[in-house]
């Protein structure tokens, strides 16, 4: 593992960070994943503009030449395909959540391999559950800022596991589907790509507006569309996308067994978006 921080790259076992880092006392900061295939970073600019947006809503302006960092540290890994973590934390402060007492944000960015499903769980497809946890409404916590408190998500994957399953569905305050834990979700009804729409509590993915995009190019529907629990179930395809995960079946949800793993559709993108970004098949 290589880090980037306070202006230099250095292995991952040496970084420290300060205890007065408001991004460690408050989860004041914002981040993004992203990937790294072939030695190229994909859709960085994508992944840079959604930061900013990020930023922008919380009020923290982001130091310039992060480009040039994520670059420099994935150069320094000599890792041709790894994760990338972007994060822009408020800097450090006083105690207490005055975020004006942070004199200039702390940019860390660490690179390194990232497995979060086993090949086993891959080729079977994953088992999901409807956990108890709530996606927040968007005037109370808005989704589409990814700030470093992640403790929805944290505690909805807690749960999926306690629950002998391998990852969790959330919906929101109304009952309709947001997201799985740190992924996107995507249904497929008679040939139609439906996908919940970031107002319903769903991020707006990189690798999803990919995989949106590889459907449209091959003649498939896609919408943007409030889903309900029983959507999925009546679905002849689950799958879900995100920058670690990239494109993954789903097998069940909440016992009751869901299509074909991987479903025909699934499988096509799947093997488009490998193409796309010059990826090896999973496995």
């Amino acid at each position: 593992m290589k880090v980037w921080i306070d202006g230099a790259v250095i292995d991952g076992e040496d970084a420290r960070v300060p205890v007065t880092d408001h991004g460690l006392l408050y989860g004041d900061g914002v981040f993004e994943g992203l990937r790294v295939y072939g030695g190229r970073v994909f859709r960085i600019g994508a992944h840079l503009d959604r930061l900013r947006i990020s930023a922008r809503a919380i009020g923290l302006a982001l130091p310039a030449g992060l480009r040039a960092i994520v670059e420099e540290t994935v150069a320094a890994s000599g890792l041709a395909d790894a994760y990338v973590r972007l994060i822009v934390t408020r800097g450090s402060g006083a105690l207490g959540v005055d975020p004006t007492t942070c004199a200039e944000p702390r940019v860390i960015c660490i690179v390194d391999r990232v497995e979060l499903y086993s090949d086993e769980v891959l080729a079977r497809g994953l088992d999901m559950v409807t956990v108890s946890v709530r996606r927040a409404q968007p005037d109370a916590l808005e989704s589409r800022v990814k700030s470093l408190n992640y403790l929805t998500s944290v505690l909805a994957k807690r749960e999926a596991v306690l629950r002998g399953a391998d990852e969790a569905l959330l919906l929101n305050g109304a009952g309709r589907v947001a997201e799985a834990a740190v992924a996107n979700v995507f249904a497929v009804r008679g040939g139609v790509l439906l996908t919940p729409p970031a107002i319903d509590g769903a991020l707006e993915g990189i690798t999803r507006s990919a995989v949106c995009e590889l459907a449209r190019e091959v003649g498939v529907e896609v919408r943007e569309t409030s889903l309900a629990r029983i959507d999925l179930l009546a679905a002849e395809e689950v799958f879900l996308t995100g920058t670690g995960a990239r494109i993954v079946p789903v097998r069940s949800l909440d016992g009751e067994p869901i299509g074909p793993v991987p479903g025909p559709l699934t499988k096509r993108l799947s093997e488009a978006f490998r193409a796309l970004v010059g990826a090896p098949a999973a496995g």
